[in-house]
């Protein structure tokens, strides 16, 4: 799962914050096997310290600790796959990149976010929430 699913539950009113919400409720209720990456978690913290909300962003990040059964470390193979990804796609963020470097590395096929970069990758397929 991407960052932006729980910063738009615990961010301001967002036509994304209800679908988040709905989201997780759903992958709590369906079993999903849920998973994301220190990289997510460092996004998270970045985020909230950049808008002067640090205590707002280490409740987040602990919550999201608390709902994800799996946290992959990252690799210099996920950034060297990333940089690869990166040369390759256009319409993908560096970040984006390192995501999708440990998620093919780690054989997940399915990212759970609203950033239309993973969309042209080959072996992702992008769940957006409130779309499924």
């Amino acid at each position: 799962m991407d960052s932006n699913i729980p910063m738009y539950v615990a961010g301001a009113d967002h036509p994304h914050r209800a679908p988040s919400i709905q989201f997780l409720k759903n992958a709590e209720a369906d079993g999903l096997e849920l998973c994301t990456s220190t990289e997510v978690l460092q996004e998270i913290l970045y985020r909230f310290s950049g808008m002067g909300r640090r205590d707002v962003g280490a409740r987040l990040y602990d919550l999201f600790v608390s709902l994800m059964p799996e946290v992959f470390d990252v690799t210099l193979a996920d950034t060297d796959l990333a940089k690869v990804l990166l040369l390759a796609h256009q319409g993908i963020s560096a970040r984006d990149a390192v995501h999708a470097g440990v998620m093919i590395n780690r054989d997940v096929q399915v990212m759970a976010t609203f950033d239309r970069g993973f969309d042209d990758l080959d072996g992702i397929t992008r769940l957006e929430p409130g779309r499924f």
